[in-house]
């Protein structure tokens, strides 16, 4: 017996033990892998390099502590939006100072000049937008939160769907008058947005003529759209007719004033001066700000006239005011919105993920990250679920991977280990004493 086997014993068993006690140590950690130890036996060989069949093993070593890439649980409603994590495939990629390093741990958050990074201040990669919006993929940059306000949009396109009740009687008092409600069938009301991001109301009325044909009288905010001064109030009139099914006949409108009819049978809104009430003395007058160009264009051709009752039944318009950040969130794409308090949301970039073809090969750098080497292969990035990538999940951490049941069975088994390995250095020693003895 030698002293050497029993010694490779102690130090194996030691290195498991630290082994243990770092995944045990790291057990809340976010992100963190854990790691086994794997060992290998030794056969010392002759001087020829040849084995005998009596050979006895000259101990242990350490051949590799190798970290277990496992999927780790998902901690969700965090409360933060930008903690991610991935599930799946892949780490995200961060620079540090333009060194790239890898890592499971997302709990990122905006910096003084609102990039994205982590505790270390290593700053998340991921693609831009153009100024239309769009992703840029492929080319890597640091992920930034624009504070900034959304910039005003005038309103471009109304799209209305409704019906009119067919049923309906011609209204008693004539002509339209409207503050006077005997003198329409029905109405509603449209917000829209100038170029300053004031907010106005497109009016609408309707009033019935005769079978299948009715009259519909525009207004913003209550005034003439092109003459907002005027007074009395004179409205644009449109003439609408229908087909015997109930459809909208887009050949047949009519229009005059602000509103003409194009030729898809959508109306357009020309010539609008948005206005407000100047002081104290009640006149209108321009506020300065434009329409958009072009004008508004006015889709009704979802419009109908049934025997039901008179109402909308679907609206929308692509205007907005001014709007203030007011909150961030992550698809499971990796595309980062940011929505504004006008209830506008964009897209601002796209959070990366980054995987190789050998993840054994990395290098563990500490604070749950790891760096690229030759073993670990050349770094494939590319968008959230393309490929063999995963899938990012917003506002949730991944938890360590570590099973601490069998880390504490792990641990006892070591323990065990390395009592007998000193036990065999001890039996080696009274071996030793009693040969001395006997020579003595």
């Amino acid at each position: 017996m030698s002293y050497n086997i029993g010694l490779s014993g102690l130090f194996a068993a030691n290195k498991s033990l630290n082994v243990t006690g770092n995944n045990i140590a790291n057990v809340a950690t976010t992100g963190f892998k854990s790691s086994r130890t794997e060992f290998q036996d030794q056969y010392a060989a002759s001087i020829r390099g040849t084995s005998g069949s009596t050979n006895v093993g000259s101990g242990v070593t350490v051949s590799s502590v190798s970290q277990q890439f496992t999927q780790g649980n998902l901690t969700t409603g965090t409360g933060r939006s930008l903690d991610l994590a991935i599930q799946g495939n892949g780490f995200f990629m961060v620079s540090n100072n333009g060194e790239s390093l890898y890592t499971r741990n997302g709990a990122f958050y905006p910096d003084k000049d609102g990039n994205v990074v982590d505790s270390s201040g290593n700053k998340l990669q991921g693609y831009g937008v153009d100024g239309s919006g769009n992703v840029v993929a492929g080319v890597l940059t640091n992920l930034k939160i624009d504070s900034s306000n959304l910039t005003p949009k005038p309103t471009g396109t109304i799209t209305i769907g409704s019906n009119l009740n067919s049923t309906a009687t011609v209204p008693t008092v004539s002509p339209f008058d409207p503050s006077d409600l005997n003198s329409y069938t029905t109405t509603n009301s449209t917000p829209i947005f100038d170029s300053q991001g004031n907010q106005h109301s497109l009016d609408q009325y309707f009033v019935k003529t005769g079978t299948n044909a009715w009259s519909m009288y525009t207004l913003v905010d209550g005034r003439n759209a092109q003459n907002p001064g005027t007074t009395p109030v004179v409205a644009d009139e449109t003439k609408l007719t229908f087909n015997s099914d109930g459809s909208l006949d887009k050949t047949a409108s009519s229009s005059s004033g602000a509103v003409s009819v194009n030729a898809d049978g959508t109306f357009q809104l020309t010539g609008w001066i948005p206005a407000a009430q100047v002081g104290t003395t009640g006149v209108w007058a321009s506020n300065g700000s434009n329409a958009k160009v072009g004008g508004i264009q006015i889709d009704m051709l979802a419009t109908s006239q049934t025997n039901s009752v008179s109402g909308v039944i679907s609206k929308s318009q692509d205007g907005y005011a001014t709007g203030q950040l007011a909150g961030l969130s992550v698809d499971a794409g990796g595309n980062l919105f940011a929505t504004y308090t006008n209830q506008q949301s964009k897209v601002i970039g796209q959070v990366s993920i980054t995987n190789f073809a050998n993840v054994q090969g990395l290098i563990p750098v500490g604070g749950s990250g790891w760096k690229e080497s030759f073993a670990s292969g050349v770094a494939v990035t590319g968008s959230p679920e393309t490929g063999t990538l995963g899938s990012i999940v917003g506002d949730a951490l991944e938890d360590s991977n570590v099973d601490l049941t069998s880390e504490l069975v792990d641990l006892i088994r070591e323990q065990s280990n390395y009592q007998a390995n000193a036990k065999t250095i001890s039996t080696e020693n009274t071996i030793m004493q009693t040969t001395i003895q006997m020579v003595s």
